[in-house]
C-alpha cells in the first residue's frame, strides 16, 4: 500500500505537499501503521498494540477519504487505496481473533 500511495501522493496539489499538509499526514499515518505492525509482531502481549494499529488504520482511512472528497484522487484510485486499507483491516481482525483464541486456550 505504501508503494501505491507514493505515486498518488505525487499527484496532490503543491500546497498539500508542504510541511503539515495532507501528504505529510498520510505518509506519517502509513509509517505509523507499519511501525505498529512490526512492534506488535515482536510482542508477547499484543492487545494494546493491536488497538494502536486499528487507530492508525482509521486515521489512514480518514486521510484517504479526505483526499477523495477534495478531488486529489479519482474514484478508481480511491477504490483501490481504500480496498487495500480494508484488506489490512480484515487481516488485523483475523489477527485479533486468533490472538484471543490462543489466550483462551492457554487459560485452560
Amino acid at each position: 500500500m505504501i508503494l501505491y500511495s507514493e505515486g498518488k501522493l505525487r499527484q496532490y496539489p503543491r500546497y498539500e505537499k508542504r510541511v503539515g499538509g495532507l501528504v505529510d499526514a498520510t505518509k506519517a499515518a502509513e509509517l505509523e501503521l507499519l511501525k505498529q505492525i512490526i512492534i506488535c509482531n515482536h510482542k508477547y502481549y499484543k492487545k494494546t498494540t493491536m488497538q494502536d494499529i486499528d487507530t492508525a488504520l482509521d486515521m489512514l482511512r480518514t486521510f484517504i477519504r479526505m483526499a477523495f472528497k477534495r478531488q486529489f484522487i479519482n474514484m478508481k484510485s480511491y477504490e483501490i487505496w481504500s480496498g487495500q486499507a480494508d484488506e489490512i483491516g480484515r487481516m488485523l481482525g483475523g489477527w485479533i481473533k486468533s490472538s484471543n483464541n490462543q489466550r483462551k486456550e492457554q487459560a485452560k
